[in-house]
């Protein structure tokens, strides 16, 4: 099993972390995870749950919004967040679910638990190597296939959500009631900036199907009823119809949202003008080791450890 350092330095994270967060004040999986690393974080909620949100986390990690119960979901909050940050003199700020369990570095085909703020730092820094990226994120556990995707460390120009870093000076902003992450990186790729979704760290997130209290869950989807479902599809579908990015088919047994990213765009990265890459240490494990408390049984297992060991 690998030991996990539990302490994280937020001064060597360059961006404010915010969550948004409704009706899961006793639930606050990505706050606690959070707090478990010693990570600096704001989660913002509504005024009726403020008082509740500051008694279960801590006043200090609790930002209250202006309104309440508007019934447009998260993404008024969302854009409460970008305008803080920048308000704040942030260039970027990262929003995340709140329900979050934990978060896991991919390497050799193994899913390992990992320190939130060292996988924070590393995306910061590659990210920040280039001057047209709008949005980067974490891609999810069960999207990183063993065998199979996890060999590549990012996809380039798709769907990014959950985890989000975000360009405040993007000229656009959250707007939809539904599916408003597709939308804003739709907004940010129809515009010819580029999106990244990181492989190399993946979050570990309640599903939906698991129907979590709380959240959009519980106030937009109505515990996955089928008119929410299709309404959520061609909602979006209907603000790019003029582009024709969305398609809405039959999948997984129910109404959903298709797009061939690959199809319709192709965006280099351009890496900034002033970045030096010769400074870029060849290997960079920012603090991490994976230390066996146990030797494995398991000969796949033993081999990747001691591969480890000999690159340090």
């Amino acid at each position: 099993m690998a030991k996990i350092p539990t302490k994280t330095d937020s001064k060597k994270m360059k961006y404010p972390i915010y969550i948004v967060s409704k009706g899961r004040a006793k639930t606050p999986m990505t706050a606690n995870l959070f707090k478990k690393f010693g990570i600096d974080f704001m989660i913002v909620v509504e005024p009726q749950e403020y008082k509740e949100y500051c008694d279960e986390i801590g006043k200090q990690y609790v930002l209250e919004l202006p309104f309440s119960n508007l019934g447009l979901g998260s993404y008024p909050a969302r854009n409460f967040c970008w305008e803080h940050s920048i308000e704040q003199g942030y260039e970027k700020h990262w929003v995340f679910d709140d329900n979050i369990r934990n978060m896991r570095r991919v390497i050799n085909g193994k899913r390992i638990p990992v320190n939130p703020g060292i996988a924070i730092q590393c995306t910061e820094d590659f990210i920040d190597r280039y001057q047209n990226v709008a949005i980067g994120a974490f891609n999810y556990y069960t999207f990183v296939v063993p065998g199979q995707s996890d060999k590549k460390p990012f996809n380039l120009n798709v769907h990014c959500y959950s985890a989000m870093l975000i360009d405040n000076n993007l000229p656009f902003r959250w707007r939809l009631k539904y599916n408003e992450d597709i939308d804003l990186c739709l907004q940010a790729l129809h515009n010819n900036y580029a999106t990244i979704l990181i492989n190399a760290f993946i979050i570990d997130k309640i599903s939906t199907s698991q129907k979590m209290s709380g959240g959009n869950q519980t106030e937009l989807y109505q515990n996955n009823a089928e008119d929410k479902k299709i309404l959520k599809a061609r909602s979006l579908q209907e603000i790019w119809k003029n582009e024709g990015y969305v398609e809405v088919i039959k999948r997984y047994g129910r109404p959903h949202h298709w797009i061939e990213w690959k199809k319709h765009f192709n965006i280099p990265l351009i890496k900034k003008t002033n970045f030096d890459s010769t400074k870029i240490e060849k290997i960079n494990n920012y603090g991490m080791e994976l230390k066996v408390i146990k030797p494995p049984k398991n000969k796949h297992l033993l081999n990747i450890v001691e591969q480890l060991n000999q690159q340090r």
